[in-house]
């Protein structure tokens, strides 16, 4: 069939929208018609060549719709089931898989390489021309085929296109707050960087039961933001943080400080290591750059403090068990999700969100087909 999808050629190219062919399901993969894709900033990496691929790459990991076919074996949804993408598949039987580990199962390693779990691809363009899909999704497209592995079944009468957002960010945020940084009632947090991570983060603090939550972004906008999500506190940089959560807690510091930041830098993790007292967790959410290799930081102060420094991959959850959880805590008010949707946007206006984006000016920005 033929379908509209937006494409990544070169690094640092503008995301092209085009007509491209799909192929039907194969076996264990299901055909999906998109409702909502989320614009995160993993899709920004592969222009900035901060994740490495093969081009050309349709973008997208956060999404979800409808079911519309299913290749051979496929049991787990049918036919017209509403579902949420996740961009890590989980294949159950993998020593991670079965640990409890399933963001980090086996099928998940070359993902954002471009072709499926087969090493064959879905997409094509002029002439036959492969096209791969990130993170075997490739949600910038109207219709994709994705390994069931990579699907969640959600209930009837959750909005798609607020759905979509628990793909990715919300899951990766709030993970990374309650899994990751195992934040526990009277804890006091500091997020780093509010965008459609770190804003989510903030939102696990809090469904965490910290009692201080600590934001910080040099962006007004984005402060203003974190506040309306329940952090209690904001900061431009983590300096002015300190401050305030040196006194807040009478110099015991934070629980756990998670770093969201676009980008993360070898040189946010001393400062990001000051905010947080003994045994204190620095949670390591954003992606830093392939060939960055260096940090500083006080061993002696990781040493005497029991200060620890993780590394959080889709929040260290598990889909499956997550995805219909989160829906259900927005469900009940626990959780805000229209709120982190600060515009909407067609296809054919994905590179004004990501300018937008790059300009501190969304949360989060949606494609709605």
């Amino acid at each position: 069939m033929k379908t509209t999808a937006a494409v990544i050629r070169e690094l640092g190219g503008k995301w092209e929208v085009e007509e491209v062919e799909l192929d039907p399901p194969g076996p264990g993969e299901v055909l999906v018609e998109l409702v909502a894709s989320g614009l995160c900033h993993s899709d920004e990496h592969l222009v900035t060549g901060d994740l490495p691929i093969a081009f050309p790459m349709i973008g997208g990991h956060e999404g979800a719709g409808r079911v519309l076919q299913v290749g051979q074996g496929v049991t787990e949804v049918e036919t017209g089931d509403p579902i949420v993408m996740t961009f890590l598949p989980s294949c159950g039987r993998c020593s991670y898989c079965v640990r409890g580990y399933t963001s980090l199962c086996n099928d998940g390693a070359g993902s954002m390489l471009g072709p499926q779990l087969d090493g064959t691809y879905r997409f094509h363009g002029e002439g036959g021309e492969d096209i791969g899909q990130m993170c075997l999704l490739g949600t910038f497209a109207r219709h994709t085929v994705v390994p069931v592995k990579s699907v969640v079944k959600i209930d009837e009468g959750i909005p798609l296109e607020l759905a979509a957002l628990v793909g990715c960010g919300v899951t990766t945020g709030v993970g990374s707050a309650i899994r990751t940084a195992d934040l526990r009632v009277g804890d006091t947090a500091v997020v780093i960087g509010v965008g459609g991570i770190g804003a989510n983060a903030v939102q696990g603090a809090k469904l965490a039961g910290c009692r201080y939550v600590m934001a910080v972004d040099p962006v007004e906008f984005k402060r203003e933001k974190a506040l309306e999500l329940g952090a209690t506190h904001v900061a431009a940089d983590m300096d002015e943080a300190w401050a305030t959560v040196s006194e807040l807690t009478r110099g015991q510091l934070a629980d756990a400080a998670i770093l969201t930041t676009d980008v993360a830098e070898g040189s946010y993790l001393q400062p990001a290591l000051q905010l947080v007292g003994k045994r204190g967790r620095v949670v390591v959410t954003a992606l830093g750059h392939p060939d960055e290799d260096t940090a500083k930081l006080s061993l002696l102060e990781l040493t005497l403090y029991e200060k620890q420094i993780r590394g959080a991959l889709y929040g260290s959850s598990s889909a499956q068990h997550d995805v219909p959880r989160l829906l259900e805590l927005h469900r009940l008010g626990q959780l805000k999700l229209e709120e982190l949707v600060t515009r909407t946007y067609p296809l054919e206006e994905i590179n004004t969100g990501y300018q937008d984006m790059r300009e501190g000016r969304n949360i989060r920005g949606v494609i709605r087909y």
